[in-house]
């Protein structure tokens, strides 16, 4: 199954970012798309979940009250809308599907993704 991510660019500080993500779906409903970001030299960290399931959503504290992860079951499309972006959020955003095989928690963790798409670069400069 392949992940394609997609939004990434160069914004200036305040502003607004869409990603996408599309995926094929898996065959199963219960199964959860995550954005993951990860700035060169540094761990990958989660920044956002959503079960397709039952749509419950975890955010990172890093984006809490400034992202809205959505999915689109219709065209199998996982959204994170990031507003009043930071410099410190620059980095590489990949989008990553884990499969409920009897996740130990939810968000699963990153160990337990087993698709993953390619990055997308954010840049916040002004």
């Amino acid at each position: 199954f392949q992940l394609q991510a997609c939004g990434g660019g160069t914004v200036q500080p305040g502003a607004s970012l869409r990603l996408s993500c599309a995926h094929p779906g898996f065959g199963v409903d219960d199964y959860a798309i995550a954005w993951h970001r990860q700035v060169p030299g540094e761990e990958r960290l989660s920044v956002a979940c959503i079960s397709n399931k039952d749509g419950r959503t975890f955010y990172a504290d890093s984006v809490r009250d400034r992202a809205t992860i959505s999915n689109n079951k219709g065209n199998h499309t996982v959204s994170l809308l990031m507003h009043s972006l930071k410099p410190e959020d620059t980095a590489v955003y990949f989008c990553a599907a884990s499969i409920d095989r009897g996740w130990f928690r939810f968000p699963p963790y990153r160990w337990e993704y087993e698709y993953w798409g390619q990055g997308t670069l954010v840049t916040v400069s002004s």
